[in-house]
């Protein structure tokens, strides 16, 4: 006898409007595409030209409407002005991930993407990306310019690397850094016209570990006029970059120096002695992000003033948009995931990410390789297991909790709290060998101290 076929109920696929004046946005480089309600005009769908003055026409257009919320994808930086100017005009804008929106189903061939985007939108189906507040976006802009010099500025000194190599000059191999003070002191001489190995090596820095002896053959090499004038270009050019990478400082510091803490604590003295690197700000920014946070951040292992000062021009001072160290982890994608549907195994596809934050605490937990503390033996420990990716991001969700924990809490980094991890963990290894060399014939003698 044949089963009979179970009936199921048809789904509605009209759901419940939960904003009802949610507008939608469609963002291109020369033309933008607006949807509004169909009740609010007869024309619920416009486009605007991308000039300043049409952006206030667009927003105008939407407080006729009386859209309070509006819609838009992250595309580029085009989206930048009108969310500004929307902003300015106290309609709360949405800004939506391109992949999110394109992976809801349903969507039919002749609706238009800002229509699809206003419907999502009234109905609750788009999640806003995380954007921090004003001040910090201007530090943010600051960082991410500054990090463009520097590796403009590396690009030149690669150059200056490649014009010694052509003249078989091997000093860039002999000591550690061709910007140092031997450096370019020995690379000035030579765009001078001192090509004397000999005179040279005199200008070698008394901390420099190679011999005069060693500095000197290193110096030794063929001194063609064309890889002269390349050098010399090539270090008025990595000069030049030095010196806009000091001016994006300033503003920096001014903007970091104006930034209030949530304590309102007084505000940090400027030191410019306090950089060691050339990478690092030249103003003491170290006092300032402790300010700042409230705490101490460069006391967890991995975390430098460089990184930590990422992560406050991406992210800001305030945890308040993450309720938990849960969310916080899940939004910088290192949170394990959960491999099992229906007691069996699966394979869950890897998520790409460009988060620079989440960059931040993945080199953070790469350089707990060598690092004498328990976050080490973690990393290490994992790494034996896991393997060097997942040792990574297992290692970088710790540190994320951490972090998040800190912040909150403003409790200052205690090692000794993991004391009793270290303790069990050890007792684990105990039991781990004496198990082993039980089972090969052998007993453990502890040796007298």
């Amino acid at each position: 006898m044949a089963k009979k076929k179970r009936k199921y109920r048809k789904l509605e696929r009209s759901l419940p409007v939960m904003r009802p004046n949610a507008g939608g946005i469609d963002i291109g480089a020369t033309e933008i595409f607006v949807a509004v309600p169909a009740d609010r005009d007869t024309e619920s769908v416009r486009s605007f030209p991308t000039f300043t003055q049409d952006l206030h026409a667009l927003a105008d257009w939407l407080q006729q409407c009386r859209v309070d919320t509006v819609a838009m994808e992250s595309t580029g930086v085009y989206w930048i002005p009108l969310f500004q100017i929307l902003e300015a005009r106290g309609i709360e804008v949405h800004l939506v991930n391109a992949q999110h929106v394109h992976h809801v189903p349903g969507r039919k061939s002749d609706v238009l993407d800002c229509q699809w985007l206003q419907y999502l939108h009234s109905v609750g189906l788009l999640r806003a990306s995380f954007r921090p507040e004003h001040a910090v976006c201007e530090i943010r802009s600051l960082m991410r310019h500054r990090e463009n010099l520097v590796q403009m500025a590396c690009v030149h000194v690669q150059h200056m690397q490649k014009s010694l190599d052509q003249m078989n000059l091997q000093i860039h191999h002999v000591i550690s850094d061709i910007t140092g003070v031997t450096g370019l002191a020995i690379v000035d001489a030579i765009v001078a016209g001192n090509t004397n190995p000999k005179e040279l090596a005199k200008l070698r820095d008394h901390r420099i570990k190679a011999s005069i002896e060693t500095v000197t053959k290193s110096l030794v090499g063929d001194y063609r006029p064309e890889h002269i004038f390349t050098l010399k270009q090539s270090l008025t050019a990595y000069r030049h970059y030095q010196k806009l990478i000091a001016d994006c400082d300033q503003e920096v510091q001014q903007r970091v120096e104006a930034f209030q803490s949530n304590d309102d604590g007084p505000t940090a003295a400027a030191d410019s002695s306090s950089a060691t690197s050339p990478t690092v700000p030249s103003f003491d920014l170290h006092s300032h992000l402790e300010r700042i946070f409230g705490v101490d951040l460069t006391a967890i292992p991995g975390f430098d003033v460089l990184r930590i000062q990422t992560i406050f021009s991406e992210l800001g001072a305030d945890m308040s948009p993450f309720p938990t160290d849960d969310t916080f982890c899940s939004w910088l994608n290192v949170c394990p995931k959960d491999g099992t549907s229906a007691g069996r195994r699966i394979r869950t596809p890897k998520v790409k990410t460009k988060n620079r934050v989440t960059q931040a605490f993945r080199m953070a937990a790469l350089s707990l390789h060598n690092n004498k503390s328990y976050l080490g033996d973690y990393y290490r420990s994992q790494r034996a297991r896991h393997g060097a990716l997942k040792a990574t991001k297992n290692a970088a969700h710790k540190l994320a909790r951490i972090f998040y924990h800190l912040v909150k809490t403003r409790q200052p980094y205690d090692e000794t709290v993991f004391a009793k991890l270290e303790a069990r963990n050890q007792k684990h290894r105990l039991h781990k060998l004496q198990t082993l060399a039980r089972q090969m014939g052998y007993s453990l003698v502890q040796a007298n101290a």
